[in-house]
């Protein structure tokens, strides 16, 4: 099992004067310790679930570009870019920046958007959520197209590219891993099937629904031709490795628990991550002990 890191909070001792240099420690302990990924989240405001809107909040393809001069081994992305928030065109050229400034080590993460408030907070448009479907799929069409080279004229009913040129191309083959985040049965896992490298879903959902999603996502693959195992499943979760909370076994047995249903790659977050000593009992601990799932 793979085992990725998301830093969803820079709320940190310091403030922002000392955000640049704790995020940067951050992401060289992650490195050294063997994490396979490093995400943050696509975020203008802090979200609820974390903290109030006023939390700081770092620009997410700014912070992975600053993550990427830092480390030397770790994927990065975000989980997952709000396809509202850029023009896929432009959204394409980014990806492929981090791409090739990190020598090969980006994910493309998307999913549809959700977070009204800070949308209209910063005047960006916030459509439906039949739209803002319909924008992720000719957004997923886009990326394939971009990143195969091909210039002809995209004509969507959103968008519209005369000439999507890229260049430099993407280093990673066939193109940086596309994941698409979110549950949705219908209309997301659809997508995934169609057009991912990556689903990714949450732990906190507990196995039995997991596999109700994965069995599902594997009905769609064989209902467009794509071998479910061409997916990678993935999937978020939460450990706070503190006295009293969480221990090294107990995130082994959840990685075990979440690797009987499908999941390949398990990304935690964690409360006290700017302390560091999780990373270590990490390398130490969970790592080497969940590799072989």
């Amino acid at each position: 099992m793979r085992v990725g890191l998301q830093v969803p909070k820079f709320t940190w001792p310091g403030g922002a004067a000392e955000i640049g240099e704790r995020l940067a420690t951050i992401g060289r302990t992650a490195d050294e310790a063997g994490f396979y990924s490093l995400w943050v989240m696509d975020h203008f405001f802090q979200i609820g679930m974390v903290g109030p809107p006023e939390e700081p909040m770092l620009e997410g393809y700014s912070a992975l570009s600053f993550l990427a001069g830092v480390t030397k081994h770790v994927k990065l992305g975000t989980l997952v870019t709000g396809v509202i928030y850029r023009w896929p065109g432009v959204l394409v050229k980014t990806v492929t920046t981090l791409d090739v400034l990190s020598g090969g080590r980006a994910y493309f993460g998307v999913g549809a958007a959700w977070n009204e408030q800070e949308s209209r907070g910063l005047g960006v448009p916030f459509p439906t959520l039949k739209t803002r479907f319909e924008q992720l799929e000719e957004t997923l069409q886009i990326a394939h197209q971009m990143w195969r080279g091909d210039r002809a004229a995209y004509a969507g009913k959103h968008f519209q590219l005369a000439d999507p040129l890229n260049s430099p191309q993407a280093i990673a083959r066939p193109h940086p891993p596309i994941m698409i985040g979110g549950g949705g049965e219908q209309k997301t896992l659809r997508l995934v099937a169609q057009y991912a490298d990556a689903c990714n879903l949450f732990a906190r959902m507990g196995n039995g629904v997991l596999q109700a999603k994965l069995d599902i996502l594997k009905g769609h693959c064989e209902a467009v031709g794509r071998p479910y195992e061409a997916i990678e499943r993935t999937a978020l979760g939460t450990v706070n490795l503190a006295p009293g909370a969480d221990t090294p076994a107990s995130v082994i047995a959840l990685c075990r628990s979440l690797a009987e249903v499908g999941i390949q790659h398990v990304i935690f977050n964690m409360p006290n991550v700017h302390e560091l000593a999780p990373l270590e009992t990490f390398a130490r601990e969970i790592i080497p002990a969940v590799a072989e799932l």
